[in-house]
């Protein structure tokens, strides 16, 4: 089984733990003039928390590096003494943790589940860390990565981006453009831009603005084939559609009496980027069902028409999404209050109507 596990980049205070497993290195018994009461070594719990404490901090480094001697490098301390401390703490836990050998480290199944509830414990610490930091430093600091759909993310978010570092300047941000759906957690996203109707309740989705899909073509094109009276008149007419990023084509959505109704046109013209559906739209090549985002002022210029407005559904938003935390970082906290104030501000989906 090979090594699986999201790198621990956002765990940089794990260096600053590596004293803890210097002082497990040297921890001894008491001497035999000690009362009995306190010659209990393997039993104690002073022995016992230090062995387990430098044990975690060393086998998180090694699950995160994938060796034993890029862990010590990361902690500062040697290789011998990285691997003193998880075979204690296996030891403790009577059971392996890694699979060695001279080529590769991996973890066990018992490891991967050690993994699984030690991980969270120490973001919590960092994250406590980070935020005493940030108290005392001043003013919001620090990396974010973010993820937004490809086309949000290159209208919207990428173009907000210079005034935030204008009050953020401490702030880095990298921006990752992806119509996939996210793992805000094996993939250390702090922020997510999602379009659509939020399902997933292990994340904090913070609407937007409304997000309407538009049926919409050039005005070239009505005068040539007229636009559909009908979602059945559809199937008469050149449709151009978007292949997901899972591999399904895009199915176009629409409210009719009350009711959900979704249709697969029969495409003239398929592509896997919503800007290429849109400029082919542009381009009098057919019709196609887009986000307000994507055609709002394409719509106010006349160079687009929309049709079907009676049964446009209405429940769709854009959305700012984050892991549900207590205590977020202040950088976090600035970008999100930055973006949700300017993109509401640019009332996309009122220009519609």
């Amino acid at each position: 089984m090979s090594i699986s596990l999201p790198e621990l980049s956002p765990l940089p205070q794990l260096s600053a733990l590596a004293p803890a497993l210097r002082s497990a290195s040297v921890t001894s018994c008491a001497s035999s003039e000690a009362p009995a009461s306190a010659t209990r070594c393997p039993d104690s719990l002073a022995d016992s928390f230090a062995t387990s404490y430098a044990g975690v901090v060393a086998f998180l480094a090694v699950a995160a590096e994938g060796n034993f001697a890029k862990a010590g490098d990361r902690l500062g301390i040697g290789r011998s003494a990285i691997s003193r401390s998880v075979q204690k703490l296996e030891a403790q836990l009577g059971v392996r943790l890694f699979v060695r050998t001279t080529r590769s480290t991996a973890l066990t199944v018992e490891g991967q589940r050690f993994y699984d509830q030690c991980h969270p414990g120490v973001e919590r610490i960092v994250r406590a860390l980070d935020d005493m930091r940030e108290l005392r430093e001043g003013p919001p600091s620090g990396p974010l990565r973010v993820s937004s759909m490809v086309s949000f993310g290159r209208q919207v978010v990428a173009p907000l981006l210079a005034g935030f570092r204008e009050s953020h300047p401490h702030i880095s941000i990298e921006l990752r453009l992806d119509d996939s759906p996210v793992d805000l957690v094996n993939e250390r996203v702090d922020i997510a831009f999602r379009n659509g109707r939020m399902e997933d309740s292990q994340v904090i989705a913070r609407k937007l603005i409304p997000m309407q899909r538009v049926l919409c073509a050039s005005p070239a094109y009505v005068a040539r084939y007229g636009l559909p009276q009908s979602i059945d008149a559809l199937a008469e007419h050149r449709c151009v559609n978007l292949r997901l990023a899972s591999g399904r084509l895009h199915e176009w959505v629409f409210r009719s009496e009350g009711e959900w109704r979704k249709v697969v046109p029969n495409a003239m013209l398929t592509f896997n980027d919503a800007d290429l559906v849109l400029q082919s739209v542009l381009d009098g090549h057919g019709i196609a069902q887009l986000a307000d985002y994507q055609v709002v002022r394409h719509l106010r210029a006349g160079a687009l028409v929309a049709c079907l407005p009676q049964v446009a559904p209405d429940d769709y938003g854009h959305y700012l999404c984050f892991q549900s935390r207590r205590h977020l970082p202040a950088r976090m906290r600035a970008f999100i209050d930055y973006m949700t104030a300017h993109i509401r501000a640019l009332d996309l989906p009122g220009a519609i109507s």
